[in-house]
């Protein structure tokens, strides 16, 4: 049997989840807070496997006490219960040690199976939430490839295939300076433009980018 916590401020929601959480024997509804205050209390005399989330609350909210708990309690699984499905939301609480992340106007069916994922040690998140969390990956994918593939070498001038020829074959500034007849400035301004263009952070993109398009 798996003991759960209701967290959660307004009682209708929480006698709603618990008439509905109740027709389940694999769980059992030990115990309801309203605020984080009354669930560190709650914990300090009872047992609790699983502690149902509510993110807004009054006093302290449910990002806080699920910090307070994991560092506290660590073998309780935290299991976000809220009816906001912003990324932001999702991942503060996730940071603060949630296991899973459901919305509010999820099925009891889902609800019962987040229980028991994350009870299990897994990370659970309802469907909305994972499109969420996909389309997130998805789109920062997306950039990163964009970043890479976007500039070729025919995007470069002539002046910036001089540069990062010589940057790979490991010029100074001022050497490559006194190749070019130009001054260490102007040689430092085209590595930060050429590191902007290329999207790349450091020397080793720089060098990278020359291998792969055989400007060595």
């Amino acid at each position: 049997m798996i003991k759960v916590l209701l967290v959660e401020d307004h009682k209708i929601l929480r006698d709603g989840l618990k008439a509905a959480l109740s027709g389940n024997k694999e769980v059992k509804v030990i115990g309801e807070c309203e605020d984080g205050n009354l669930v560190m209390e709650f914990l300090e005399k009872n047992e609790v496997d699983v502690i149902m989330m509510d993110i807004k609350m009054p006093i302290m909210g449910g990002i806080e006490t699920t910090q307070q708990v994991n560092e506290k309690y660590p073998n309780i699984k935290i299991l976000a219960l809220s009816m906001y499905n912003e990324e932001a939301y999702i991942m503060k609480i996730f940071k603060a040690g949630a296991s899973g992340y459901i919305l509010k106007n999820t099925s009891i069916a889902e609800m019962i199976e987040g229980i028991k994922k994350v009870y299990a040690g897994e990370i659970f998140y309802s469907l909305e939430v994972a499109n969420i969390m996909v389309s997130k990956y998805m789109n920062k994918t997306i950039k990163a490839k964009s970043k890479n593939t976007s500039i070729t070498i025919d995007d470069l001038t002539k002046r910036e295939k001089e540069i990062i020829k010589l940057i790979s074959n490991e010029f100074t500034n001022q050497e490559i300076a006194d190749k070019l007849f130009i001054s260490a400035r102007t040689v430092d301004t085209h590595r930060r433009n050429l590191l902007q263009k290329l999207g790349v952070k450091n020397t080793a993109g720089l060098v990278k980018f020359a291998m792969i398009n055989e400007m060595l």
